[in-house]
């Protein structure tokens, strides 16, 4: 009698150095791959709607692929902790396997059906599949997590490497009547009324075969300059690896070793450590993207919300041109190049008064990369109320960003060629608005 394995997938959309995958194939058994779709567990964030656009496309080339492989992706939806224990039992799992997850209610979910797993007596075990280094391995010297990023990294630096990735299966060994699975066109993960998703069509390939050939294309073509030209945001100089890394199309070790093989590759991988802090950050604070982790900023005296100045920012038209160049760029293909994502990021806080989670939430929905722990840690960073956070009186001056940073106005002239309007702000006046807010927090106690 069979005993097959059941790999449930979850930000881990890939065949290659995927360590549940590769356990369920060293156990010379039938397997069955599920992705369930949980909008229902507790505390579980609803995706925005780049992302599931995304998720869509990816799942798409995912399946395609395991089927040309032997097996069976099955889709499901609903609770995670019933979705999996129901298809275990469907298929009779005598093993259960997936890549370790880091969010709260997340861990809870997974803590709780390993549990009721193991109880039924089937073989149950997690990976590391989605971070260099387990959140838990990384602490300082009196056994505490990291607040400031240069040491977290130089912590991580000196721990051994990490690991080898693991190679792409060559076939796969399903089950000969895999259970049923959902149509993954009926989870409506698509815009249809507006289809507003032109933009991200022509700018995306979502899937693993793609994201291997832009790691490829980046390391060859790019990353020479990097350095030099991150920073200017039509230079082309960045990775673009940020989707293909929340969903899991590629793993950090990937890119980690390939990227190390490669010359001058040391300012590249501090951002995949930047990454790492933010997911470690998030392990020991799982309400990030609702709560200052500073808490003093809790005090801050946010004004009245001007409804019309937000929605003037998320359109792209403040009357500020690298700010509506940023937001149509965003609104347009998914995506915003990280510079000016700190500069717009700013603008909406220390410009416009605006609460920096009304800015979280607008790019949870907008980015196609959009994950639990980055979005929110950065714009916490831009705030200046989370780790390692700059300042709060380090207000981005757009102007001077965009003449230091696009001194011949390509990335403007790209998106924002049309916008004439006049400023919705003034950046002087704004600012000194901004500072006289912070002194209510710099009376605040730090552990208010």
């Amino acid at each position: 009698m069979a005993s097959p394995s059941l790999v449930w997938l979850r930000d881990d959309l890939r065949l290659a150095d995927n360590p549940a995958l590769r356990a369920a194939i060293d156990r010379d058994e039938p397997l069955v791959l599920l992705y369930v779709l949980d909008e229902e567990s507790p505390g579980i964030r609803p995706l925005g709607g780049a992302a599931r656009w995304w998720l869509h496309h990816s799942l798409a080339s995912l399946r395609d692929r395991v089927h040309e492989l032997g097996a069976t992706l099955v889709l499901r939806r609903g609770p995670a902790e019933r979705v999996v224990r129901e298809t275990a039992d469907g298929i009779d799992a005598a093993a259960v396997f997936w890549n370790r997850r880091y969010g709260g209610p997340e861990r809870e979910i997974d803590a709780a059906l390993k549990t009721a797993l193991r109880e039924e007596g089937r073989e149950v075990a997690s990976f590391d599949g989605s971070l260099l280094h387990e959140p838990w391995t990384v602490t300082t010297g009196s056994g505490t997590h990291f607040s400031v990023f240069t040491p977290f990294w130089r912590a991580c630096l000196a721990l051994p490497a990490p690991r080898a990735p693991l190679p792409s299966p060559r076939s796969l060994d399903g089950l000969s009547r895999p259970p049923a699975s959902d149509d993954l066109d009926d989870w409506d993960l698509l815009p249809t009324t507006p289809d507003w998703a032109g933009g991200l069509r022509d700018t995306w390939e979502p899937g693993e075969p793609a994201a291997r050939a832009r790691l490829r294309d980046f390391l060859r073509d790019d990353l020479p300059t990097y350095d030099r030209a991150r920073d200017e945001p039509s230079a082309g100089a960045t990775s673009l690896l940020s989707p293909r890394l929340r969903w899991g199309e590629l793993s950090p070790f990937t890119v980690w070793h390939e990227a190390v093989e490669a010359d001058g590759a040391a300012g590249f991988l501090s951002e995949l450590g930047w990454r790492e802090f933010a997911w470690h950050t998030l392990f020991h604070f799982p309400d990030l993207a609702t709560r200052n982790l500073r808490r003093e900023f809790d005090a801050f005296p946010w004004p009245r919300l001007h409804p019309s100045r937000l929605e003037a920012w998320q359109h792209g038209n403040t009357g500020i041109p690298l700010v509506d160049a940023g937001m149509r760029e965003l609104w347009h293909t998914g995506y915003m190049h990280n510079r000016v994502r700190m500069v717009t990021a700013s603008f909406l806080i220390k410009n416009l008064l605006i609460d920096w989670r009304r800015g979280e939430e607008w790019f949870w929905d907008t980015l196609v990369d959009a994950d639990g722990a980055n979005n929110p840690f950065n714009w916490q960073w831009v705030a200046g109320s989370g780790a390692d956070a700059a300042p709060y009186f380090r207000i981005f001056n757009p102007e001077l960003q965009a003449k230091k940073f696009d001194p011949h106005g390509l990335y403007i002239s790209e998106w924002a060629s049309t916008a004439h309007t006049e400023p919705i702000v003034d950046l002087g006046e704004t600012r000194r608005a901004a500072l006289a807010a912070y002194d209510v927090v710099k009376r605040s106690p730090r552990d208010a």
